[in-house]
């Protein structure tokens, strides 16, 4: 059966996040209340405001079952400001911001400029077949640095003269850390859902491991 897997719909690209998750084959719902967060595979964390969406899961109450449920190991996707909320660290931003944790990053808010900065380029982007991925950047994060735990997907140069695909060394603009991935551009603005896709098969390949680390952690706790 397709995972379910839902998007946080406090703020941000809620409804094309929605259309890119089923486009690519799961069961896409949107996520506000705990009792829903309790019912998905996974989770995306749209763009929007980070420090907004740090304030709303507090009002929600979703803050503390958030992070547990990724520290628990639930696969996780974020999008620009989500990028940021999964980091361990933020450059530039609020202090009473809260982080969810799951990357070990360092991420600099608002890197790439204001949102007159915009802008789009193509990308190589480990992981995904086919062409590059064109990538739409909307005051956009980048990762400042990542321990040797991360893995590093895609990378923009900040020269605007240099084609995102040519750069070997360059911004850090897409990464994964086991179950979660995170991008500082917005993939489900361009109609190309192979960034989705693959998050879809990472929840995929974590429900099938699910049961074999319920039986180890039963075998675990009949020893003690």
């Amino acid at each position: 059966m397709s995972p379910i897997i839902g998007v946080l719909a406090l703020q941000g690209d809620v409804r094309e996040h929605l259309a890119a998750l089923r486009a690519s084959g799961a069961r896409a719902t949107t996520v506000r209340r705990t009792t829903e967060l309790s019912e998905v595979d996974g989770l995306v964390i749209p763009g929007g405001e980070s420090t907004t969406i740090s304030r709303l899961l507090e009002s929600f109450e979703l803050l503390e079952p958030l992070r547990r449920r990724i520290a628990d190991g639930m696969p996780a996707y974020g999008s620009c400001a989500g990028m940021i909320l999964l980091a361990s660290k933020v450059l530039d931003g609020r202090e009473d911001q809260h982080q969810l944790g799951g990357l070990d990053v360092i991420v600099r808010r608002n890197a790439f400029g204001r949102q007159v900065d915009s802008f789009e380029d193509d990308l190589a982007f480990d992981g995904v077949d086919g062409p590059p991925v064109h990538a739409v950047f909307i005051r956009a994060p980048w990762v400042e640095s990542a321990s040797p735990q991360v893995e590093v997907l895609a990378r923009v140069s900040d020269d605007p003269d240099v084609p995102g695909g040519q750069v070997a060394a360059g911004r850090i603009v897409a990464v994964r850390q086991g179950p979660v991935l995170a991008t500082a551009f917005h993939p489900e603005l361009t109609g190309d859902t192979r960034v989705h896709r693959l998050f879809v098969q990472m929840v995929e390949g974590r429900s099938r491991e699910r049961p074999l680390e319920v039986g180890n952690n039963e075998t675990q706790e009949g020893r003690t």
